[in-house]
Order: structure tokens, then C-alpha cells, then sequence
């Protein structure tokens, strides 16, 4: 036991795996999910660690007022809800987990790529409504097809061996290099944004949302996308310009596209959303059991091995 429990406080909903990982390593854990950031403003100075997910914002203002922080935890991929500029300039250390979350998302991925190829959300609409629309919508199949990767992380990655899997020809495209033994594994080829753009039957999204990624499809490119292509996006909304995606659907340079993430969360782009062509999911790239159990326990060893370091040192 820490004869000076380190206090955390948890703001969002954290599977309980990773709770009792903390207790266990003798740490004092307060459960404030649904908290709200003014009264995160009033408390946050008891805590040494604070664990969120996306809903929680960990701002400067935050951070400043949080006398004792030594580490903010993300209980998912990326930080874009953490001012990561004010926690390193604070001596708070940022930690996530995005291991865990890597395979969720990119299944989601692949169930958006068949739900827009087969049309299942307009057919299961209409069945419900007592329809038989056999014959009305005619799908195409993965099998054989270009899909255009942006962003080969974790998440990337991981899609570019489902896809792959499927008998898909992958194109890929980073900022940093990829590995030449993963793209021989997947028989994988790297291509510059537009010449991908140009190619792909598929196109998703698996960027870090950063000054260089907001807005990466915009309207200066999405032209170049080939004609009658799909999109998924199931990384940060603000990587895909919203209203030149509305344009490419309108006119039909996009067959359809599938969004688990939005500019603003909720969504108010209802114009967007309604649209026929367009299949929406309210961000649950994560939500599986096996990613958020697999998540805290992530997180929570993490802040483990950083306190004792932070406490040897």
C-alpha cells in the first residue's frame, strides 16, 4: 500500500477493471462521471491524476488549477481533448490508450464499408416499415476493389488487414514512413494524398486530429476523389470539411460516406445527416466491452508505472 494514496478522479465512464487496478495498487479513486467542467474547476486541485474520455475537456484553465496534477489519462485514442501544449509546459504528463481501442475501431470501420456497399440501413428502414425493397438497391461487393488508407497508425494498420483480408488492393498514406515489412505483409503500396484520392474505391479516415490533419478533406481536394467512391470516417470530424463532403454527395462525386465522428458532437449539421447517401453513427469507434475493459486496464497500468516513476525520480 502508498502510504500517501495519490488521489484520482474519474470524470467519464471507465469500465471497472481498471478501477479496481488503481485501488488495488492503493490509490484513492473518486468516481465523478458526468461531472461538469465548472465543478472539474472547483475540485480538480485534490487530485493527482484525472481520467476521462472524449467528453471531458482537459483545458489549460483546468490544468492551472489543479495544484497537485501529475498525470492526465485518456481512456481512449488520442488527446485532442487535452491541451497537451499547457500539460507539457506544466511538467503533466498525458497518456492514453490506444492499443486497446485500435480493433474496435477498425471493425466498425469495415461494418460501415458493407453497410454503404450493401445498403443496409436503407433496406433495414424500409423492411421495418413493412416494405420488400429486393431488387431496389443494388450493392457491390469489398472483393477486388481499392481502398485508400489515411493514416497509418494503429487503427490504419489494423483496417489495412481487415480490407486486405476481404481481397481488397490497399493504398496507404502517412506523414511518417511506414514500415516496409508491414506493407509487404498486406501487399501494401504508399501513395500521395491525390494520387490516392484519385484511385480508391473506399476512402477512410485515421488521422490525429492536429493544426497540419483539421480540415485534410477539404474542398481543394475532395474533387480529385474518384467518382462514385465511398468515405468513412471514423477518426476526428474535423479532419473532413463538412461542407465540401455535403457537396461531393449532392453531386454524386461520392457514392455515399459513413461518419462516426462529427465536427461538433453531438452533430448540427442536420442537412448533412439527412442526407440518404450518408449512414451516421454517434462516435462508438471504442464502444465495444472488449476495448473499454481492455482500455482501463491500459490507462490504469500506465498511471501506475508513472507515479512510481514520477515518485523514484
Amino acid at each position: 500500500m502508498i502510504d500517501d494514496p495519490p488521489k484520482v478522479l474519474v470524470c467519464d465512464k471507465v469500465h471497472k477493471a481498471g478501477i479496481g487496478m488503481l485501488i488495488d495498487a492503493g490509490f484513492e479513486v473518486t468516481v465523478a462521471d458526468g461531472i461538469t467542467y465548472e465543478a472539474l474547476l472547483n475540485v480538480i486541485s485534490e487530485y493527482d491524476v484525472v481520467i476521462v474520455r472524449s467528453r471531458t475537456r482537459i483545458s489549460r484553465d483546468v490544468m492551472k488549477a489543479a495544484k497537485k496534477l501529475k498525470v492526465v489519462a485518456r481512456v481512449g485514442a488520442g488527446t485532442d481533448n487535452i491541451d497537451v501544449d499547457a500539460a507539457h509546459e506544466l511538467g503533466i504528463r498525458v497518456i492514453c490508450a490506444g492499443d486497446a481501442v485500435a480493433n474496435a475501431t477498425a471493425e466498425l470501420t469495415l461494418g460501415l464499408m458493407l453497410a454503404l456497399s450493401r445498403n443496409i440501413c436503407s433496406l433495414n428502414e424500409e423492411m421495418k416499415k413493412g416494405g420488400w425493397p429486393k431488387g431496389k438497391h443494388e450493392g457491390v461487393e469489398l472483393r477486388g476493389k481499392t481502398v485508400g488508407i489515411i493514416g497509418a497508425g494503429r487503427v490504419g494498420r489494423r483496417v489495412a488487414e481487415l480490407t486486405r483480408a476481404f481481397g481488397m488492393e490497399v493504398l496507404l498514406n502517412d506523414v511518417v514512413p511506414i514500415p516496409e515489412d508491414f506493407l509487404k505483409k498486406i501487399s501494401g503500396k504508399v501513395l500521395p494524398l491525390v494520387d490516392l484520392l484519385k484511385v480508391s474505391d473506399y476512402i477512410t479516415l485515421h488521422v490525429s486530429l492536429t493544426s497540419s490533419t483539421r480540415n485534410l478533406i477539404n474542398k481543394d481536394n475532395i474533387h480529385f476523389v474518384k467518382q462514385g467512391a465511398f468515405l468513412v470516417n471514423t477518426s476526428r470530424g474535423a479532419v473532413l470539411d463538412e461542407e465540401a463532403l455535403y457537396e461531393a454527395l449532392v453531386t454524386g462525386r461520392l457514392r455515399g460516406a459513413a461518419l462516426d465522428v462529427y465536427y461538433v458532437e453531438p452533430p448540427i449539421n442536420k442537412k448533412l445527416l439527412e442526407l440518404p447517401n450518408v449512414i451516421c453513427t454517434p462516435h462508438i469507434g471504442a464502444q465495444t466491452l472488449e476495448a473499454q475493459e481492455k482500455a482501463s486496464v491500459e490507462v490504469a497500468s500506465k498511471i501506475i508505472e508513472s507515479l512510481s516513476y514520477i515518485t523514484l525520480r
